[in-house]
């Protein structure tokens, strides 16, 4: 008994540590500089002076455009549009969602539908907005919208990639398989597919 209530002890106080980790303050930023930058990024450092009075010199990413969006495509209940394409920070082919940046003048679901269009030649006739993801957060500052697009038409848009994507119609029900043999090992797409799967099993119906 008395072995139980220690635990429960430790297991509350760390509970509080997290919980206070949440509701501290954001650490004033005391100056901002620009090291280096390139037609598509740059990399700042960030002198920041935390709220015990620590300073800390952090660096981060920062892209030109902020305004993302993942797209997961439903042409039926059961399966989703996935694109085979080159990722270069891996030097490989990778498995993932349709993605693309909004222009200034877009809305998120805007940006949605003309990269739908552009890179698998659908347009969904309805588009929902599931929630919004961060990559890599502790050094970039990018974000990504996932949109839920379903109802789906042929659509043609010339788009920006070097060459077509292989598009690929993939079983839900595979997607663990997929994660665990590593084929998919995108941690965006995964996300976003298990958001658009909560989410149609919530209330969304997807048909």
């Amino acid at each position: 008994m008395a072995g139980r209530q220690v635990q429960r002890t430790v297991q509350a106080s760390t509970l509080r540590h997290r919980v206070g980790l949440h509701m501290r303050n954001c650490p004033t930023i005391l100056k901002t500089e620009l090291l280096a930058e390139s037609s598509h990024f740059q990399i700042e450092a960030l002198h920041l002076q935390f709220s015990n009075g620590q300073r800390r010199i952090y660096e981060r990413l920062r892209g030109t455009g902020y305004r993302s969006v993942m797209l997961v495509a439903m042409p039926d209940p059961e399966h989703v549009l996935m694109v085979r394409e080159y990722a270069v920070g891996v030097e490989g082919t990778i498995l993932g969602l349709p993605k693309g940046g909004a222009e200034a003048d877009e809305s998120y679901l805007q940006a949605a539908q003309r990269e739908l269009c552009e890179e698998v030649g659908l347009r969904a006739a309805r588009l929902t907005e599931l929630g919004e993801l961060t990559l890599a957060p502790g050094h970039l500052c990018h974000r990504y919208r996932v949109v839920l697009a379903q109802d789906l038409s042929p659509c043609a848009l010339d788009g920006d990639e070097p060459e077509p994507l292989e598009c690929i119609k993939v079983p839900l029900a595979q997607i663990p398989e997929r994660v665990a043999s590593g084929e998919l090992h995108e941690a965006r797409a995964i996300a976003a597919l298990f958001m658009a799967m909560g989410a149609c099993g919530s209330g969304l119906d997807p048909r």
